[in-house]
């Protein structure tokens, strides 16, 4: 079985890796730095953060997949990270708020032993229904929306505000996993191997 290695913190990316594969995987978060890049557009960005992300990881480790990802949200041409503080957050889903905007991940799978980089994107059409000022208020104050693309969690609170949800679900959460699932099987790994439970 081949040693798999998340180069993420995010605790929602290793529940659903855990899904996948069980506890079958290393978690070795990078310390790629995410500088601004003017011109590139929004997929050409995560990807090009993703891949940066498993390649720092890759340094430190001489065999195995090296998964990263990194997700945001556009909305009306902007992109939407993470809000970082209640206020941020607030905008956010003000901005939101009764609209379709986009979830958009950058998933990069390493493969160190062949040298093999894969990198592709995926998007999930999302709509949010419209919030009355006093739910995004509740739901800032539950400090869900902090740290999450966007302002919102699909799988946590914010799930009784997404109305309607198009693609790939596990995208909206941060990992996009059928798509990681089809890149893995290009590389010869199942996830229905013994292995992996």
């Amino acid at each position: 079985m081949r040693r798999i290695i998340l180069a993420s913190a995010s605790p929602r990316r290793k529940e659903l890796l855990k899904q996948l594969i069980g506890d079958n995987f290393v978690v070795y978060p990078s310390s790629y730095e995410e500088p601004p890049q003017p011109g590139l557009d929004p997929e050409e960005l995560l990807l090009k953060h993703s891949v940066e992300k498993a390649r720092d990881v890759a340094k430190h480790f001489d065999s195995g997949l090296v998964i990263s990802a990194d997700t945001s949200v556009l909305c009306e041409g902007e992109v939407l990270g993470k809000p970082g503080s209640p206020e941020n957050a607030e905008k956010m889903l003000e901005k939101l708020s009764g609209k379709k905007f986009r979830v958009i991940t950058g998933l990069t799978v390493l493969d160190l032993d062949s040298g093999k980089e894969t990198s592709e994107f995926e998007s999930t059409n999302v709509w949010l229904a419209e919030l009355s000022k006093e739910q995004i208020l509740a739901y800032v104050r539950t400090g869900e929306p902090l740290d999450k693309a966007g302002a919102f969690a699909a799988q946590g609170k914010g799930a009784v505000l997404v109305e309607k949800v198009e693609g790939d679900f596990f995208n909206a959460v941060g990992l996009p996993l059928f798509r990681l699932g089809k890149i893995l099987e290009r590389l010869g790994v199942s996830v229905f191997d013994e292995g992996f439970s």
